[in-house]
């Protein structure tokens, strides 16, 4: 009976305060609502099916610039070793 007294007290309290502070006892809600989510919402979206797009490339396609593997370069992309095409079509000249 005194857990059901407790928990009769709390509701009121939480009534009370989303009454007289609305903005702090949402916020409180939005926040413990957060790391729920973190953990449902992923599971979710996989049973809907949705699939994580592809990775935006961060370098130029190209030859690798590195000798081995354990150089500083390792991993990063070269820029062509041709001429550079001069621009056409645009007449800002």
């Amino acid at each position: 009976m005194a857990s059901l007294f407790s928990f009769r007290q709390t509701y009121r309290y939480l009534q009370r305060q989303a009454h007289e502070q609305p903005s702090i006892f949402y916020a409180v809600v939005i926040g413990f609502i957060g790391p729920v989510m973190l953990v449902t919402v992923p599971p979710v979206r996989k049973a809907l099916g949705y699939k994580n797009p592809e990775v935006i490339p961060t370098s130029y396609p190209g030859e690798c610039l590195c000798d081995s593997a354990a150089s500083s370069n390792a991993g990063r992309a070269a820029v062509p070793n041709r001429p550079r095409r001069p621009v056409q079509g645009y007449d800002d000249e």
